[in-house]
């Protein structure tokens, strides 16, 4: 018995393109809504207790907790299974992403690292929003060759665990050994049931939902407890398809369509009112959006030039340089990662709305240049 075919409007929703414009929808309503009458309120919700955590926290720490979970399973299927399975094929995404993420961390330093309070802030122009960018990728349909995306997705992905790493070892604060510990034990029993062949989906959701409380009462911070999770579900195929893949399958639609829009929309809200140009000239803000903008298309461009040059990778088949810089524009999109990053750098309300307008307007320069970059060098040779 097959599934009911989708509907062309839910289809699209849940291709690259619908996904990037509905975050981009969702960013825009948000900046409306903080600078219009229904600010207040939409503060004011953000704010609201539901039970032992606000609204923010219930889309920042628990929501965003199965976009990591999404995260964590497309890069265990893109290590195992697609993309980055063979050595070779990691080679190139590995460089870029490397070099992608040092670059914009060292711009945003030479900008803003010498003021005081703002140096833990490097970080943040390091990642690449993945819906985002494959999102602008994706409106340009056929004129970008299926190489030149590949290599997006993959270098996003390689960056996606950066960012993990970086928010596991450098964001943590207190450390609670306990339930740190206890966290540890439940992460065995999910390899053990795995090892044992248990392919029913459930069993890893209670664990990895037990793991997150014991993340978030440990220091760490609570959503790494989706990654985790996701290295145990298991890829092996029994009577039907692998877990991992049905796991995927099924969170795919809710985080393109609901969380990660949602998250747009608590964290993209920035008032902008007594905002003066001055104030959109402090290092914080210029050298977010410098790192974005600058260092991510710098790094990305310049480490893959060299690593065809000297041979240790293949340019992307039938892509010509000018697309690939028009590429590595795109991978200055830092919407989702980065705020989040920035709401673990700082605490300063002040601070994290400069995080937010430097965000927004270093990766709105990143997705026009490199749509247009990409639109002016459609044709072949």
């Amino acid at each position: 018995m097959t599934a009911p075919p989708q509907s062309p409007r839910l289809a699209f929703l849940l291709s690259d393109a619908g996904g990037g414009l509905l975050l981009i929808a969702a960013a825009v309503a948000a900046l409306i809504v903080a600078n219009g009458p229904f600010a207040p309120g939409y503060f004011a919700a953000l704010h609201a207790m539901i039970g032992p955590l606000s609204v923010a926290h219930w889309i920042g720490d628990v929501l965003m907790a199965v976009f990591f979970l999404l995260v964590g399973l497309e890069i265990k299927r893109a290590c195992l299974t697609g993309p980055l399975a063979r050595p070779s094929d990691r080679i190139l995404p590995i460089i870029a992403a490397a070099a992608g993420m040092a670059a914009p961390a060292m711009v945003y330093l030479a900008i803003a690292g010498s003021t005081p309070g703002l140096a833990p802030g490097w970080a943040i122009p390091a990642a690449t929003d993945i819906a985002f960018a494959v999102g602008v990728l994706g409106l340009l349909g056929s004129r970008v060759p299926p190489s030149l995306r590949l290599l997006l997705v993959t270098i996003a992905i390689v960056d996606d665990l950066g960012a993990v790493l970086i928010i596991a070892f450098v964001y943590t604060q207190s450390i609670d050994l306990a339930a740190l510990a206890a966290g540890a034990g439940l992460l065995a029993v999910m390899t053990w049931i795995n090892r044992r062949g248990v392919l029913a989906i459930w069993p890893y959701l209670a664990l990895g939902a037990l793991l997150w409380l014991c993340l978030h009462r440990g220091g760490v911070h609570a959503t790494l407890a989706g990654v985790l999770t996701a290295l145990a579900v298991p890829l092996r195929t029994g009577k039907t398809h692998p877990p991992l893949v049905r796991l995927e399958h099924a969170l795919q639609p809710w985080v393109a369509v609901l969380i990660v829009p949602l998250f747009g929309f608590a964290n993209a809200g920035v008032s902008l009112a007594g905002v003066t140009p001055a104030a959109l000239l402090t290092p914080l803000p210029i050298g977010l959006a410098a790192g974005l903008f600058l260092g991510k298309q710098a790094g990305i461009f310049l480490s893959i030039r060299l690593a065809v040059a000297t041979g240790l990778a293949a340019r992307p088949a039938g892509a010509r340089w000018s697309q690939i810089w028009g590429m590595a524009l795109l991978c200055g999109i830092g919407f989702t990662m980065s705020l989040f990053i920035g709401g673990l750098a700082f605490v300063d309300p002040a601070l994290i709305d400069a995080v937010r307008i430097g965000v927004l307007g270093g990766s709105l320069i990143s997705a026009l240049a490199g749509f247009i970059v990409l639109r002016l060098h459609d044709k072949p040779h």
